[in-house]
């Protein structure tokens, strides 16, 4: 049951809060519970944007097909163990997937020791993830603020709460309506804005993580593959085995 005003000798000043939000907007009460908040509502209203389209772009962009393609670093170390990898191989391999980028990294320069070859992954790998992580920052900083927000908008409700007891007295309590259901709408809806998105940036930021767990793994067996040519040979020669045995071992 709707609530109603209290019935008074003379007509109140000021209409009761439950009136102005039927005025504003009728039959969309969403909408009347916005404009009701009041201009500090504004900046949470935008951050919730803001928010928004930063999930679904990283919910798109680390789809784990997209990121760690199925089949990849085999097919790679195939093709490391091959001589058939020109420029073009290593462009369209860089620009398919993080992991390919990381990949062609290491098989640009293949023909190098093991120690540069490792250094370059690392140097790629910081790169890679720096990428994988974009927008996370932004993403953080709204679930941080939004309560700071709703804060601001409880301020100045009660601001005008105050200011309309002093100017009326606190005789009509329907002056006092108005700046408290702004207060409590702000804090409300920083709130619904800061919990979410806190949690979606812990959630990316733990996927990130696992993403970049598979790609070491991935980058340490094409390390493995791409300097056991190099390593095996004088390995064994150092210590003693026959020509034969080396080269059969080949």
């Amino acid at each position: 049951m709707e609530p109603q005003c209290e019935a008074r000798p003379s007509p109140p000043v000021a209409p009761c809060y439950h009136a102005r939000l039927n005025s504003v907007i009728p039959g969309f009460p969403v909408l009347e519970i916005l404009m009701a908040g009041g201009w500090a509502l504004l900046p949470i209203l935008i951050c919730s944007l803001v928010a928004l389209a930063i999930v679904f772009e990283r919910f798109w962009s680390l789809r784990r097909a997209a990121v760690l393609p199925p089949g990849l670093g085999a097919e790679v170390r195939v093709w490391a163990r091959s001589v058939k990898l020109d420029a073009a191989h290593l462009e369209a391999l860089r620009n398919g997937s993080p992991l390919g980028e990381l990949f062609a990294g290491a098989l640009a320069v293949r023909d190098r020791p093991r120690d540069i070859i490792k250094e370059r992954i690392e140097d790629t790998g910081r790169h890679v993830v720096h990428r994988m992580e974009r927008y996370l920052n932004t993403l953080g900083t709204i679930a941080l603020i939004g309560p700071l927000l709703g804060l601001l908008g409880t301020v100045v409700g009660l601001i005008r709460m105050f200011l309309s007891v002093m100017a009326g007295g606190i005789g009509d309590p329907t002056r006092m309506a108005g700046g408290i259901g702004e207060a409590l709408i702000c804090t409300a809806f920083g709130l619904v804005v800061s919990i979410p998105a806190y949690v979606l940036h812990r959630y990316f930021r733990s996927k990130v993580g696992g993403y970049v767990v598979a790609m070491e793994k991935e980058a340490t067996a094409l390390l493995d593959d791409l300097s056991a040519p190099r390593t095996a040979a004088p390995r064994r020669r150092a210590a003693g085995a026959p020509d034969a045995v080396v080269s059969q071992a080949g």
